[in-house]
């Protein structure tokens, strides 16, 4: 790690709070009259009423329900501290998105070792625009990006860790000469990714493939710690020793925490479906507890619900397939209104777009490309990760290209995507090692490409908030027919 710690404390917490000044930034503004927009619209009543009962939903004609408690509890924190107000309903939003800045700058600095590099992360974050909106609306998607997030990171610390207790081992002399080398004690960093992990299943499903990923990735991690320390059958070391650690504590945990989650409505008497054991003879699962089988039954109904969410003959005029989202091609809309003042002119168009910053999200591809040389060719694992992280949000959107999807759905790839983007930018910058004219035309590239990231952020600032702004300005805003 960097040696210089409390600097990076202070340049974290100094981009850390210019994040916050950006994502609470007139976080009241773009309503429907003063209501929700867009999914807001779904998920703030839901919130609302959780608030009202203690943590549960109780109106049976939601079995639109489709999504776990966290997020919406969430939700409902900032609608018990602010009320039923955008403020209310956003500002847990805006708190998480500003942490997810603070965690990708010690992300960052963890895996490149540079401070710089570090609160480059946090800037390119900063100014992603996807990242922006989703942190100031209230939806799910956000939350769940956090979680992620923290999972990664915490199996990041539990990984150097690991080799931390090998190397003392090593150093020691304590080697075990068995073939699978020594036990590496209780990890409480692991334990806390399978916290992270489980929350995030709490406020969308789609967090059981980042289990299944992390899960495989602490393993392996694990395998080449024990190879590095020269014990003799490493990969073998790892399935004995790690494993069954690693599938209680990123398996069973995260299972724990999900049903954990479900606590409000285990506690009720009238949340949606709790007694469908009671009013429904064809449940099945018998020999469970009546309450555990209709929270399945619930899912289930859930899961149909999802299954056959499919695009209808007239899809959607925002809907996009994942191919669409590694460079951002089909953005969405979330809020238009036209015809109204505040611009300096009788007519103005204000509106609220869901678009990542093109200078970020246009290289998607070739850092992907590069990270997948680096990963196989140069046994970088710290392009291996990223893409393990990326490909855990991304890859299985693909399984069911039937069904209905939006941009937003890629909300937890955008801090994978600033990681893969940081790591080309170490590249460009160079080592310590390099010659000095070097580093200086490094520093200069890396200088001018996070110029350009700020300035197309600057320029989208306006249709990323709902600012009030005249219609030639809209139009000039919509750079590709595929944002129209």
């Amino acid at each position: 790690m960097p040696t210089d710690r409390r600097r990076g404390w202070v340049v974290t917490l100094v981009i850390t709070l210019v994040a916050g000044l950006v994502r609470f930034w007139d976080l009241g503004r773009a309503t429907d009259e003063g209501t929700p927009v867009f999914d807001e619209k779904h998920y703030v009543p839901q919130a609302w009423q959780m608030l009202r009962n203690g943590g549960y939903e109780d109106n049976p004609g939601y079995e639109l329900v489709a999504h776990p408690p966290v997020g919406k509890q969430m939700i409902a924190i900032g609608e018990w501290l602010l009320g039923y107000t955008p403020w209310g309903w956003r500002i847990m939003a805006a708190l998480f998105g500003t942490l997810m800045v603070l965690l990708i700058i010690r992300i960052a600095r963890r895996m490149t070792r540079s401070t710089l590099l570090g609160a480059v992360a946090g800037v390119l974050l900063i100014c992603d625009g996807l990242s922006h909106v989703q942190s100031r609306v209230g939806m799910l998607d956000i939350f769940q990006a956090l979680f992620l997030l923290a999972a990664f990171s915490c199996l990041l610390v539990d990984r150097d860790q690991v080799r931390e207790r090998l190397w003392q081992v090593c150093s020691d002399g304590r080697l075990d000469p068995s073939t699978w080398g020594p036990r590496l004690g209780f990890r409480w960093w692991r334990l806390g990714a399978g916290l992270m992990l489980g929350l995030a299943c709490g406020v969308k499903w789609n967090g059981i493939y980042y289990i299944m990923a992390f899960g495989l990735l602490s393993v392996i991690w694990d395998a080449l710690a024990r190879r590095a320390a020269g014990v003799r059958r490493p990969w073998r070391a790892a399935l004995v020793r790690d494993t069954a650690p690693a599938l209680w504590a990123l398996v069973g945990l995260p299972l724990l925490v999900y049903f954990a989650t479900w606590s409000g409505w285990f506690a009720s008497e009238t949340a949606t479906d709790r007694h469908a054991v009671l009013l429904n003879d064809d449940v099945g699962m018998n020999g469970l507890p009546d309450a555990l089988r209709s929270l399945l039954y619930y899912q289930l109904n859930v899961l149909d619900f999802h299954t056959h969410l499919t695009t209808p003959s007239t899809p959607h005029p925002w809907e996009s397939k994942p191919w669409a989202w590694p460079m951002g091609m089909r953005p969405m809309l979330y809020y238009y209104e036209g015809g109204m003042p505040g611009c300096g002119r009788n007519s103005c168009v204000q509106a609220t777009m869901l678009i990542g910053t093109p200078a970020m999200w246009w290289l998607a591809l070739p850092v992907a490309a590069w990270s997948v040389w680096r990963a196989v060719f140069r046994l970088d694992w710290r392009y291996a990760a990223v893409l393990v992280g990326y490909g855990a949000g991304y890859l299985p959107w693909f399984t069911n290209l039937s069904r209905q999807m939006y941009y937003f759905y890629a909300t937890p790839l955008v801090p994978f995507l600033v990681l893969g983007i940081v790591l080309v930018l170490g590249h460009v910058l160079g080592s310590a090692e390099d010659h000095f004219e070097r580093r200086k035309t490094g520093l200069l590239a890396v200088s001018l490409y996070i110029g350009l990231v700020v300035a197309n952020f600057a320029w989208l600032w306006p249709i990323l908030n709902g600012d009030p702004i005249t219609h030639e300005q809209w139009q000039a805003e919509l750079w590709l027919p595929s944002w129209r």
